[in-house]
């Protein structure tokens, strides 16, 4: 008898990662990475995939995708696919279809997570999350600004949805109140994502140049992190960057009452541990005033794991099939 085939992605606004599932536990292989602007839609980039990797059709899919999910689609908010689970079935000719939010998916892998996967941001925390019950929060700058929640009630993983990535931006800080100024000069609303994102640490560099009467080329995200230097504006820019993240990141967790911890996740600062580490990020976390004690205790974990978004699929894509 055949192994059944369940297949998973993680689609953000630029990239989409594609793998087979292991039928019996939450992992993967056979992983593709390929680029949304070359595909017209996500069944297209499916299909190129099957097709690459000689899998069989898929018993059941899995989607994590880089937007809401609202009656089985999803439109992806950084990229020209809409996907839909109803075309996903019709055209594979299969009926075990599930589609979710990217950072719904990271969070179900929180609990699959080792130690060794994780790495603490601040006070040096090497506790495992607690077995019965706990609450934890998972944000994290890509091409957008991604939020989620995971609790636990025993045996029951409660995920919470939402696109807390579009709040509004709220300014701490007088020279964050400037950069707020200038951005409300090109966007009709300015939200978090505005500035922790990609695009958003390129939208505090150029209203920095403005606030500073500076001049010279827009810079993109790689590029500004590769021209920081000592008392630059590219290092400045960094600098506001993870202290924004470390703002919404504290903001979130009260929210969602995260007392178990608050993970990192995206390729950003994956990329650059040892930047939000010495960076204000831990400060403006914890600078919640009246609640300073609570966020003291709360700890905040970069998510070193490759691939979080298909390991939380892979463990819906096995509910899904069971």
């Amino acid at each position: 008898m055949n192994e059944r085939c369940l297949l998973i992605g993680d689609i953000g606004g630029t990239n989409a990662r594609f793998a087979l599932a292991t039928p019996d536990r939450p992992g993967f292989h056979g992983v593709l990475e390929l680029q949304c602007e070359d595909f017209a839609s996500a069944d297209d980039a499916i299909g190129h995939y099957l097709a690459v990797t000689k899998a069989e059709t898929p018993d059941a899919v899995c989607l994590a995708a880089a937007g809401p999910v609202i009656d089985e689609t999803v439109k992806i908010t950084n990229n020209h696919w809409d996907i839909s689970a109803a075309d996903t079935r019709k055209d594979f000719g299969i009926d075990a279809v599930r589609l979710l939010n990217d950072f719904t998916a990271i969070a179900y892998s929180i609990p699959l997570l080792t130690k060794a996967e994780v790495c603490s941001i601040g006070p040096d925390d090497r506790q495992s999350l607690p077995k019965e019950n706990f609450d934890v929060a998972i944000l994290g700058p890509g091409t957008g600004l991604g939020v989620a929640g995971l609790c636990r009630r025993g045996n029951t993983l409660v995920p919470i949805t939402g696109e807390g990535g579009h709040v509004g931006f709220a300014p701490e800080t007088a020279l964050q109140v400037e950069i707020l100024k200038v951005l409300r000069d090109r966007f009709d609303r300015v939200s978090a994502e505005r500035v922790i994102a990609g695009s958003g640490l390129e939208n505090i560099h150029r209203a920095l140049r403005i606030i500073r009467g500076e001049s010279g080329p827009r810079l993109s995200a790689a590029q500004i992190f590769a021209e920081r230097g000592p008392g630059n504006l590219a290092d400045e820019a960094v600098d506001v960057f993870f202290e924004l993240l470390g703002q919404v990141a504290g903001d979130v967790a009260l929210t969602l009452g995260a007392v178990d911890g608050v993970y990192i996740a995206g390729g950003i600062a994956k990329r650059y541990p040892e930047l939000l580490e010495k960076s204000r990020f831990r400060r403006a976390f914890e600078g919640k005033g009246r609640r300073r004690a609570l966020m003291e205790q709360t700890p905040t974990r970069l998510i070193t794991y490759d691939q979080p978004g298909l390991l939380g699929a892979a463990y819906c894509v096995l509910e899904l099939s069971s």
